[in-house]
């Protein structure tokens, strides 16, 4: 039986290489929106330790045909009536939020987030947009599925080991808080996709990782984890940067994105000991892996990659500082209600 340290070691191996594969594997292929298959890789990896069987391949694409067909649906809708499509798409993704939050699954409360946001901001500007972003999501999800049984085909987890501990259900009413806040920190970066999508589709990927991170942080911690996160992973996408365009190759993508996953997988599996918690190296790693991916692209497209990533770098430092403004607010709001409410 393999100790508590080589158990962690295991499965920081598992995620980091999972993560470098697929990344590799949808650059090379050239999958629409590349970068979307590791993020759900590292969804799939990181909250859970146990292979995802293949008879939940049709849940997942049944997941896949629910949130396209939300977003399909309120394209009308946003294009006629933009105020109240704007209000529904709130609506839904407190809903979604507060689903993963009561004990739902918390990759189907993802998908349905990430597929409602992206296809219903795709459609109304172009709904050719919308189909490339369905396929997107279909592909990057059949090949994060076949990476992560492969990796842990080649990590395996013992027998008897214990999973990852959910965090207990808060009761309704802090459930409807939390989910508020979260449906409030994507909701700024959807309104931006409806006007340019093509450009504000990773931003609305950090808003997302955002809105999950906020579901565990408080108004004294949010400030260190989500912008402290989002600061980190935009540094080590610009040391990754450097350090690929010595040899820009892919081989050299694929190993350079599994040392950095490294580094971030023992940090967040405790194998490095730190003050901060794995949803800041969760969202750490999804930032480094958004930056990376829309570098990468703009490189191909001929695009100056250095403005693009300002550019792109001050709308999530932007979008983070709103989320750590609303968990603020929303939690003092909640303290002082609370308050008028004790005898």
């Amino acid at each position: 039986m393999p100790t508590e340290r080589d158990l962690r070691g295991r499965r920081a191996l598992r995620l980091a290489s999972g993560v470098a594969l697929c990344l590799a594997v949808s650059f090379g292929l050239a999958l629409p929106i590349p970068f979307l298959s590791p993020i759900f890789v590292v969804l799939l990896l990181a909250t859970s330790n146990r292979a995802l069987p293949l008879k939940a391949a049709p849940a997942l694409a049944l997941v896949v045909m629910l949130t396209t067909g939300i977003g399909l649906l309120i394209i009308p809708l946003l294009r006629h009536a933009p105020a109240s499509g704007v209000l529904l798409v709130g609506l839904c993704l407190f809903l979604c939020f507060r689903y993963g939050l009561s004990g739902g699954n918390p990759l189907v409360a993802q998908f349905l987030v990430v597929g409602l946001t992206m296809i219903s901001a795709a459609g109304t500007f172009d709904f050719g947009l919308a189909v490339m972003v369905i396929e997107a999501l279909a592909k990057g999800i059949v090949l994060a599925v076949v990476v992560a049984l492969a990796c842990h085909g080649l990590f395996p987890e013992p027998a008897g080991a214990r999973e990852v501990p959910r965090r207990p259900a808060p009761d309704a009413t802090e459930t409807a808080w939390i989910a508020l806040r979260a449906a409030l920190v994507v909701l700024p970066a959807f309104l931006l996709a409806l006007i340019d999508p093509s450009s504000y589709m990773p931003l609305i990927m950090k808003a997302v990782s955002l809105g999950q991170q906020v579901c565990g942080a408080s108004a004294r911690t949010a400030g260190r984890e989500l912008l402290g996160s989002t600061l980190l992973g935009g540094l080590l996408a610009l040391l990754f940067w450097s350090a690929l365009s010595l040899f820009p190759h892919l081989w050299m993508f694929f190993l350079w994105m599994l040392l950095f996953g490294l580094l971030l997988a023992r940090r967040l599996y405790a194998l490095a000991v730190t003050r901060q918690t794995p949803g800041f190296w969760v969202n750490s790693l999804v930032t480094l892996i958004i930056l990376l991916g829309q570098s990468v692209q703009d490189s191909e497209a001929g695009q100056d990659v250095h403005t693009a990533f300002a550019v792109r770098m001050g709308l999530f430092i932007a979008v983070t500082l709103y989320a750590c403004a609303a968990v603020y607010l929303i939690d003092r709001r909640r303290f002082l209600r609370q308050r008028r409410h004790v005898p």
